[in-house]
């Protein structure tokens, strides 16, 4: 699989399409989308996955992915995240299961369908470029502030999408989301 990271993560999003499941893909797929391209180990996807899809979700993948069945169900429950591993490629998929709050209904409104073409044409949501800085903010917060790699991420897409993203919306949800300081250190590197 030349391109591996993107058609192994639309085998999964096809699934939650068809389940009716708001989804977006967040992480490295999406700042190398809007920014700058690194290899990655892993795709992030947040979805609002309910137990009532567990059944579906499984029969569909189980195939082609090693899954845990209970570990899907407790992070389901707990608004955790549970990963599959694809058989051919060893490719990781985090699905991310979010409690609700306010800035995840804004980024699932404002995710953006991406179109691939490989031997079919096939397409997926990704988070809108302010929304994979507002997450990466975020994880770098957690992180300890010590992980240069989401740095270099966040500093990637400001740099390429500099002059297209709404400064307003990003410094709205960068002080809701107690990132301002971040945001603004970021906007002056």
């Amino acid at each position: 699989m030349q391109n591996e990271p993107v058609e192994v993560t639309l085998k999964v999003t096809g699934v939650f399409e068809r389940l009716g499941v708001p989804y977006l893909i967040g992480g490295s797929l999406a700042s190398t989308l809007y920014g700058t391209v690194r290899t990655t180990q892993d795709s992030d996807i947040v979805a609002e996955m309910q137990m009532e899809h567990l059944p579906t979700f499984i029969s569909a993948l189980q195939d082609e992915f090693y899954m845990d069945e209970e570990m899907i169900a407790d992070a389901i429950q707990r608004n955790a995240s549970f990963n599959i591993v694809h058989r051919e490629t060893f490719f990781k998929v985090d699905v991310f299961i979010p409690t609700p709050r306010p800035f995840l209904k804004s980024q699932l409104a404002r995710a953006q369908r991406q179109t691939f073409t490989f031997e079919t044409e096939a397409s997926a949501k990704f988070a809108s470029p302010e929304d994979t800085i507002l997450s990466k903010l975020e994880w770098y917060r957690l992180g300890g502030e010590a992980s240069e790699r989401q740095w270099r991420d966040i500093l990637g897409v400001l740099k390429m999408r500099a002059g297209e993203m709404d400064l307003a919306y990003l410094k709205k949800w960068a002080n809701a989301l107690n990132v301002g300081d971040l945001l603004e250190r970021a906007l002056t590197e």
